[in-house]
């Protein structure tokens, strides 16, 4: 007999926790300049997609595919231009929000990790300085 393995979702009590972190996060979004030019005026639609595209993606419900269809991550954030300095700034304030909302080890360095490297595949802009050569 196979046991179940309980996910992230279910291990942080499901949608109360994912809600605080996505609105702890917004909130960082709105105060952090070379962020909030990316986001348009109103941040209430991409904070329902990230916290459906969050809840799924750490095993809760599967509410964004059925809402929106595949993730498609790269595809989706195309038309931003996204250099190291954006990304940088993207994963600080998302830690933040993991720090700030209080989600408990291992699952937090679980996310950690996931946020990192999902940060580091949107770069799609190389910024290069003239003077170094």
């Amino acid at each position: 007999m196979e046991e179940e393995q309980t996910t992230i979702y279910e291990h942080l009590g499901g949608d109360e926790l994912f809600k605080k972190l996505v609105d702890a996060f917004y909130a960082r979004v709105e105060k952090e300049p070379l962020l909030r030019q990316l986001f348009p005026e109103n941040l209430e639609p991409g904070k329902k997609w990230q916290f459906l595209f969050i809840t799924q993606y750490f095993g809760g419900p599967s509410r964004y595919i059925i809402e929106r269809g595949h993730p498609r991550l790269l595809m989706r954030h195309m038309s931003f231009l996204i250099d190291q300095s954006v990304r940088d700034a993207w994963v600080n304030n998302m830690l933040a929000a993991l720090d700030e909302v209080g989600i408990p080890e291992p699952y937090k360095s679980e996310m950690r990790q996931y946020f990192e490297q999902t940060g580091t595949s949107m770069i799609n802009l190389d910024f290069h300085n003239p003077h170094d050569k």
